[in-house]
């Protein structure tokens, strides 16, 4: 019973003796008491999604397949995992010791993975919007990294701008690799092929 129930209890009824009151109050008392527990917190639901990864010095995706996220909680800390939906092999796994940046984009959820100076990419793209939402929250929640932050916040701050730097650096190498492609491709359309310029070859 909340506190406004009792309070509006207390003022319908009438005004009794003194020696009546501890009654009312000890039925108030036992009617809290009896009230039913909160309902246990919602488990995590799975989330389907289909991934594509984007390995290293590379810049086209690959398709991997269709999966689902999990989120496995471990006492103060907690990690996403991804698993393939026709094997049950584990593809991905995400958790605080992970450096990484996730973004939104539509229905996608870009993840960033720097290990050393190389990034592996992961896309998982999700049903809906409000899935993508909820993959999102969930992959930044389970690597964020609570320890670091409070013990060092400088250190922390400097190791996500680190992550941040090497992502930038590596999309900057792609965007480049991407426009010196297109110039070459163009430039090999503009040219032409005369009469008598190619070889016969060999007699």
């Amino acid at each position: 019973m909340s506190e406004m129930e009792v309070d509006d209890t207390m003022d319908s009824i009438p005004q009794a003796s003194a020696t009546s009151m501890p009654i009312v109050h000890s039925d108030i008392s036992n009617t809290q008491s009896a009230s039913p527990a909160p309902p246990p917190r919602d488990t995590f639901r799975e989330i389907q999604v289909k991934v594509h990864i984007r390995r290293p010095d590379r810049d086209s995706w690959v398709y991997v397949g269709r999966a689902v996220v999990s989120q496995d909680l471990n006492n103060q800390s907690s990690r996403v995992v991804v698993k393939a939906v026709s094997t049950g092999k584990v593809i991905a796994v995400f958790n605080e010791n992970s450096d990484l940046q996730a973004e939104k984009r539509g229905n996608f959820v870009v993840i960033g993975c720097v290990e050393g100076s190389r990034v592996v990419s992961w896309s998982l793209n999700a049903l809906n919007n409000s899935e993508t939402l909820r993959l999102l929250a969930s992959i930044e929640l389970a690597c964020y990294k609570c320890k670091q932050a409070l013990a060092d916040p400088r250190m922390h701050t400097k190791a996500r701008r680190r992550i941040e730097r090497v992502i930038k650096d590596d999309r900057r190498r792609r965007h480049r690799r991407r426009k010196d492609q297109d110039a070459m491709i163009d430039a090999f359309s503009k040219q032409s092929i005369t009469p008598g310029t190619m070889d016969d070859g060999p007699p």
